[in-house]
């Protein structure tokens, strides 16, 4: 359930120091959504959750270290569903498509996670700017991996084919989102560009070893 102001808990309500924190978290990230890094402000922040500056200071020493922190909980979010995709089955057809779906499904999200890790407007910083790279460097590496062991290929040439599929998936899920009159279903969306994807990769004969 999202912290709106008329669901947030009452100033003063005493929660456990994790569950604060995961509340205070909650309520950044609509914020930060809405209004980008440079136009949100703690106070924002802080009404939004319902608690004190002071308490949300507790937690976070600043405005860049809440980002960050949000940031690191949006990025593992993807790589681990990434992650979970090629492990869900044995058949490579079916780790493409289930890999495609899972960019489309976090990108397809209501509250908004992946505007923080493609749609930063704080890419100039380096902590952010490290954070958005290590997503993509962690599922092409995950990729990459399925790649090289199933069809021969080393690193490097695993690599360049493994980022490709990552881009391709997460930027068709964005242009998809961003249609002003996107009729095409996501999982007609995710399939279609699942379908192109294996065209391309299953050029690469699956090895026996």
């Amino acid at each position: 359930m999202s912290t709106t102001p008329e669901t947030a808990p009452k100033r003063g309500s005493r929660l456990p120091r994790l569950a604060r924190r995961a509340q205070l978290l909650e309520a950044a990230q609509e914020v930060f959504v809405a209004n980008g890094y440079h136009a949100a402000a703690m106070d924002d922040i802080a009404d939004r959750a319902g608690v004190s500056k002071p308490v949300l200071y507790q937690h976070f020493p600043g405005k860049l270290e809440l980002y960050l922190a949000l940031l690191d909980t949006s990025c593992d979010a993807i790589i681990a569903s990434v992650r979970d995709a090629l492990k869900s089955t044995e058949d490579n057809k079916q780790r493409v498509a289930a890999t495609m779906h899972a960019f489309y499904d976090y990108v397809a999200n209501a509250q908004g996670a992946f505007r923080l890790v493609f749609e930063s407007d704080l890419t100039n910083e380096t902590a952010v700017r490290e954070r958005v790279d290590r997503v993509t460097h962690a599922c092409a590496e995950a990729v990459s991996e399925v790649i090289s062991a199933d069809a021969g290929l080393n690193r490097e040439q695993s690599m360049v084919l493994a980022v490709s599929l990552v881009g391709m998936a997460q930027v068709s899920a964005r242009y998809w989102l961003a249609s002003d009159n996107p009729t095409l279903p996501q999982e007609h969306a995710a399939d279609l560009v699942a379908s192109l994807a294996w065209r391309g990769i299953r050029g690469f004969p699956r090895t026996d070893g």
